[in-house]
């Protein structure tokens, strides 16, 4: 049995959930690992589901069936928690999602998300140095703004917040430029990067094929859920005060200043390596229902 095999961390997230169905179309046979109870999830005879509060390792060393190629698409973070794991299955490749918040928030105003972006950094070099002491090919993959399926923290807070009140705050002319990409463009890039030969310790930028400005993003929004653009343009004082106020909204408590003044600035990165080595190729951002929360 050759049967191709591949471990996949985080496979009840977005992103793992878009994976699986990729994997499961190309004949992989996936060992899916999550920290959640495995209930309602894919039953496939191709998907083996392993929990990790469950699970027993030293069955791990002894079941003898090695899982040389990983993906991970769960917080790059929590990667390191799992090395034992991976060497115990003997992996050699491993595809692992970071994101361009590791450029993006390392100046940002909002020490939290200081925070973020160093966590993110600090996990890429372990990850890096963890894999070459361990003659393990690793390719890191960095997404810009994922949307899709109203299950992302992105679009989705957007579509959210307008349909509770009918418009959009925005600071300025919010006129930074963004490039979503869709989560299945994530999951292709992944699937890329595991499937190629020739790809030893890279990492990669993953973006939206369309580059706009924020304020056109946010009218995008309102033109997939049948809504005229309402946008109200406030000062940062105003914007200060209202974050505040909806942190006590569970949906809103991760709203910050420092969000209205990325608004204005540019997050935009080039994916061309992705383009050659991975034969790249995001669709632009076109919203459908199939995208805004409360459609599944």
């Amino acid at each position: 049995m050759n049967e191709p095999r591949v471990g996949l961390l985080g496979a009840t997230s977005l992103a793992g959930e878009c994976l699986i169905r990729k994997l499961i179309e190309y004949d992989w046979h996936v060992t899916a690992f999550s920290r959640h109870p495995i209930i309602n999830k894919t039953l496939h005879p191709q998907i083996t589901w392993q929990q990790f509060a469950t699970m027993d390792s030293t069955k791990v060393c002894n079941e003898g069936r090695k899982i040389h190629a990983w993906l991970c698409v769960a917080p790059i973070w929590v990667l390191s928690e799992h090395f034992d794991l991976l060497s115990a299955y003997g992996a050699r490749r491993i595809v692992v999602l970071s994101s361009t918040s590791r450029f993006t928030k390392n100046t940002s105003s909002d020490p939290n998300e200081r925070k973020i972006a160093q966590q993110l950094i600090k996990s890429e070099e372990l990850l890096q140095t963890w894999a070459a002491a361990h003659e393990v090919e690793c390719v890191i993959l960095r997404p810009t703004l994922i949307y899709g399926y109203g299950r992302d923290k992105n679009i989705t807070e957007i579509a959210q917040f307008i349909r509770r009140f009918g418009f959009f705050p925005l600071f300025g002319s919010a006129s930074g430029l963004r490039q979503p990409i869709h989560v299945e463009d994530v999951a292709a890039a992944c699937y890329a990067a595991l499937s190629r030969e020739n790809l030893t310790n890279r990492t990669y930028n993953l973006s939206g094929e369309e580059t706009l400005t924020y304020r056109a993003m946010v009218e995008r929004v309102f033109t997939a859920m049948n809504r005229s653009p309402r946008m109200l343009t406030v000062p940062l004082w105003l914007f200060q005060i209202a974050t505040w106020g909806l942190r006590w909204l569970p949906k809103y408590r991760n709203w910050t200043t420092a969000m209205a003044e990325r608004m204005n600035q540019d997050l935009k990165f080039d994916w061309s390596e992705a383009k050659r080595d991975l034969d790249f190729s995001p669709r632009p951002f076109k919203l459908t229902a199939e995208d805004l929360p409360g459609q599944h």
